[in-house]
């Protein structure tokens, strides 16, 4: 028998470490496991909180701008612009913006207008640009794909056939007379 046959013999034979090994293998998948969930969460709260910080910043530039009511284009490029992180949010976000009277107040419907960058392009379910005095709702819908789809997180979300899930901010501001 060569050394080299000897040595692959013992080591076949040795089982000191073999527990060791399988505690480290189901330690290591639940750590991985933890680490990819606090990804997406993390990914998922970044992407929330900058279209926010977009929304409030170009209803801000609204309210503060007195006459000059921007186009849903120009809304929809500056939320884009100040969203910065977001991927693909050109073709991804929406935007809807509705008058609401104060005194007899109801709100956008419960269902967002959604598209990702895979469908087709649709006209704008409801932007309107408000008068003077005016309260006005606006609700941004941003569709993204999770960076771990087949997690518990990603499973979790509300997915579309392509595998988009969506993010939906509102605001609401009154339009100052001009």
């Amino acid at each position: 028998m060569s050394r080299i046959q000897s040595f692959a013999a013992r080591f076949c034979n040795d089982e000191e470490g073999a527990s060791a090994t399988i505690e480290f293998i189901f330690y290591f998948l639940a750590f991985f496991v933890i680490l990819m969930t606090a990804f997406e969460i993390s990914a998922i709260n970044i992407r929330h909180a900058m279209l926010e910080r977009a929304v409030d910043m170009s209803v801000r530039d609204i309210r503060l701008s007195t006459g000059d009511i921007p186009s849903y284009s120009d809304l929809h490029r500056q939320i884009c612009e100040d969203a910065g992180v977001i991927e693909s949010c050109s073709d991804n976000l929406r935007l809807e913006m509705v008058q609401v009277d104060p005194r007899d107040f109801w709100t956008i419907s419960d269902f967002p207008d959604c598209k990702n960058a895979e469908q087709p392009p649709r006209p704008v379910r409801n932007f309107v640009e408000g008068q003077d005095n005016a309260l006005m709702l606006v609700r941004a819908c941003l569709k993204y794909k999770p960076i771990f789809p087949t997690t518990a997180v990603g499973a979790g979300l509300d997915q579309d056939a392509q595998g988009y899930a969506k993010l939906i901010v509102n605001s609401a501001f009154v339009q100052e007379p001009r």
